[in-house]
């Protein structure tokens, strides 16, 4: 079987939340819509589009939302027009920043914006890396958590006074929220006193949320109003919107109220991890529901111990692996969420143990 096949035999899943068909996820889609008298949105404008944004904004202490089809459009727009605003094309970021890593490049080949990468790649990064650049900064990123280093979070205190500087030395700051919700728990702070002091910010609503896609850029009314023309000018503007709101919308608030939980789960789940040195965490302890487990094989076999487990218990354990520093190691993201709730605790540990079994032979 192919892993796409093993994967739709399996009943149990470790990493995110249960998959859906897409019969499935329309069937509920149209039930919702049925059940709230949902009307199409027309580029953008219609009550549920423009009730969510306003939902959202207000939720987060902002003056305006703009309803995005991606993140890679929300962020590259936000952080060019906060440049062109304060007189700088810089922006301070991690070196495993989102727009770095996974977007191609764009904001370099579009002329958004030039990355000037601070702090270590292994950790978040601090006031001092910013304050250390002698440059010029028009806008500086921030995502919570980062997922690239295995869903790491700075201490409330660091982050409370990177916010401070960036506001006195007039420096643009922009909160990467793709995972904000998943913050909220490691923090213990809402996500309105998450993002206070953030000048814009941007949520996605495919990730912890579970929705088709899309995304959300908020911000005050005149940087959404620019940011609104600037959709337009990228193609942002597709004639309806409202497949991507309504995934987003119709499970919002459930997902929202069970991040609580998901972080407990996590909890829970290093205690499980701690019985078994061949499964080594990032982060040693846990600050949202998201862990990279490293491990002394390589990506081959890990997948192929994958395919087994799945194949014999019907348990799907993670999408895909990488390539970890030292040879022939590898390492996996796990993001607790409706999946592993589901799963009973002795299963989890038994398929936990079989798993380090395996790496261990």
């Amino acid at each position: 079987m192919t892993p796409a096949e093993l994967r739709e035999q399996c009943t149990s899943f470790f990493a995110g939340h249960v998959p859906q068909t897409a019969a499935e996820e329309f069937a509920e889609m149209a039930r919702w819509c049925a059940e709230h008298d949902v009307r199409h949105d027309t580029y953008g404008e219609g009550a549920l589009i423009e009730g969510f944004e306003k939902k959202l904004a207000g939720m987060l202490g902002f003056e305006a939302g703009l309803f995005c089809i991606t993140g890679t459009l929300a962020q590259s727009v936000a952080l060019r027009l906060a440049c062109e605003a304060h007189g700088s094309q810089s922006v301070a970021l991690h070196p495993t920043a989102h727009v770095l890593v996974h977007e191609r490049s764009n904001h370099q080949l579009l002329d958004h914006f030039q990355a000037l990468t601070i702090g270590d790649p292994l950790r978040p990064w601090t006031l001092p890396d910013l304050q250390a650049q002698p440059d010029k900064i028009g806008a500086a990123l921030y995502e919570l958590p980062m997922r690239e280093i295995g869903g790491q979070l700075p201490s409330w205190d660091e982050l409370a006074a990177i916010k401070t500087y960036c506001q006195t030395q007039g420096i643009h700051l922009h909160l990467d929220g793709a995972r904000l919700w998943e913050a909220v728990a490691g923090f213990g702070h809402s996500a309105a006193q998450i993002a206070a002091g953030f000048d814009s910010v941007y949520l996605s609503f495919y990730k912890g949320i579970g929705g088709l896609g899309g995304a959300m850029l908020l911000g005050d009314a005149d940087f959404i109003a620019r940011a609104r023309v600037w959709m337009q000018r990228m193609g942002g503007n597709v004639y309806r919107r409202s497949p991507y709101v309504i995934a987003a919308a119709m499970r919002f608030d459930a997902r929202v109220a069970a991040m609580p939980a998901y972080f407990a789960r996590t909890v829970w789940l290093y205690e499980v991890l701690r019985e078994f040195p061949q499964l080594r965490v990032n982060p040693a302890a846990p600050q949202s529901n998201m862990l990279h487990l490293h491990f002394n094989v390589s990506r081959e076999r890990l997948m192929a111990i994958r395919d087994e487990i799945a194949q014999e218990h019907k348990v799907w354990l993670f999408g895909g692996a990488k390539h970890a520093a030292l040879p022939g190691s590898c390492s996996i993201e796990w993001t607790v969420g409706d999946g592993l709730l589901r799963v009973a605790d002795a299963r989890v540990h038994d398929i936990i143990r079989q798993l380090a079994t395996a790496v261990g032979q």
